[in-house]
């Protein structure tokens, strides 16, 4: 019923936890961290934090046979709400036309340290 997806083109997960699990037409995707996917290190701008969280989330929809038109809801988390604007703009530009829901939010903390993290739901 449930298939676990994993992609070497994306960063391994940092704990107990799948990159993507898909049940029927539905691929949940874990937040994805701006990590590297060889190195596992991280960029230090938000603009470059953004930018590879969303490909990171590109190649899970990808390896699971999705793209970015497939996903429907999206949730931000994000270490300061003052890096909205430019996460807005960096995530938008994956989204030209019908883009997905969305909510955003200022957490207190995000795992080592990353200013955003992005978590998304895709339907075939």
């Amino acid at each position: 019923m449930k298939k676990i997806i994993h992609t070497e083109k994306a960063p391994a997960a940092v704990g107990p936890y799948s990159q993507a699990v898909e049940v029927k037409d539905t691929l949940y995707i874990s937040g994805q961290l701006p990590l590297d996917p060889q190195s596992m290190e991280m960029p230090k701008t938000i603009r470059e934090q953004t930018d590879l969280v969303m490909k990171n989330i590109g190649a899970i929809l990808n390896d699971a046979g999705y793209d970015y038109s497939n996903v429907v809801k999206s949730t931000i988390f994000l270490a300061d709400i003052n890096d909205f604007q430019t996460v807005n703009e960096i995530y938008g530009s994956y989204y030209p036309q019908d883009p997905p829901a969305r909510s955003a939010f200022q957490v207190a903390n995000l795992p080592k340290g990353a200013k955003v993290e992005v978590e998304t739901i895709a339907v075939r």
